[in-house]
Formats: C-alpha cells, sequence, structure tokens
C-alpha cells in the first residue's frame, strides 16, 4: 500500500478538523473520526493518524479540560487515579505500538470500534436529566 498521503482539498481538511474538534470537546469521541479521516481518505498510515491524532487531542483538550472544571464535572479524587494510571500506560503502550506491524494497528483499532459500537447500541439508555 502507498503510504504516501493523498491529496485532499485543503477545506475539506479544515471542516474534517474543526467537526472532530467540536466533537472532542463534547467528549463524543471526534479523535476517533479524526483517525479514520486520517487513514481511509487522507492516505495517511495508522502510525502516522495515531501520532497526529495525539498532538491534536492536547488542543482539543485543554480548552474541553477548562470548561469541564469550570462547570464542577471533573472528580478530583478519581482524576489522580487516571493520571496514576494513565501516564505510565500511555508510555508504555506508544513502546508497544512502535515496534508493532500498521496490520495489527488496524486490527485492534477495527475491533476497539466494533466493541464499542455493539456496546453502544445494546447498553441501556441513561437518564441525563438530574
Amino acid at each position: 500500500m502507498d503510504s504516501s498521503p493523498k491529496k485532499t482539498m485543503w477545506w475539506i481538511d479544515v471542516l474534517i478538523g474543526t467537526a472532530t474538534g467540536i466533537l472532542s470537546g463534547f467528549g463524543i469521541g471526534g479523535g476517533t473520526l479524526l483517525i479514520l479521516w486520517l487513514t481511509l481518505f487522507a492516505g495517511l498510515n495508522q502510525l502516522q493518524a495515531g501520532g497526529i491524532n495525539l498532538l491534536y487531542f492536547v488542543f482539543s483538550a485543554v480548552p474541553a479540560l477548562i470548561s469541564h472544571a469550570k462547570n464542577k464535572l471533573i472528580d478530583k479524587k478519581i482524576l489522580i487515579f487516571c493520571i496514576i494510571g494513565g501516564i505510565p500506560s500511555c508510555i508504555i503502550a506508544s513502546l508497544i505500538a512502535s515496534q508493532l506491524d500498521v496490520t495489527w494497528l488496524r486490527k485492534g483499532f477495527g475491533v476497539l470500534l466494533l466493541f464499542i459500537g455493539i456496546k453502544e447500541l445494546f447498553s441501556p439508555k441513561q437518564d441525563t436529566k438530574k
């Protein structure tokens, strides 16, 4: 497979970036959609798309975090445990991912998307009125 990026119209890339940024801010999973765009339509391989997504996430997460903190939606006790477990896990996973064949990363990502989709289809609706 050709690993060079496909030529897309710049305004489509901006539109996709804006849309996935808005979805990320709402906590809907814009990063997942961004990876799909980058791999399926922009022609990047899984590692390139993952790297761009991580950098992109930093810039979309900061305003979302500020908004969530301002609205008192962050449980500080849980946050500490997430940080303590998340940082070493990310480092280990990135080291493993850099050694894996891209085919395995694509398959793993596909299984993850399938699992999330099935879970969303069959999980009971939560009452959002509080």
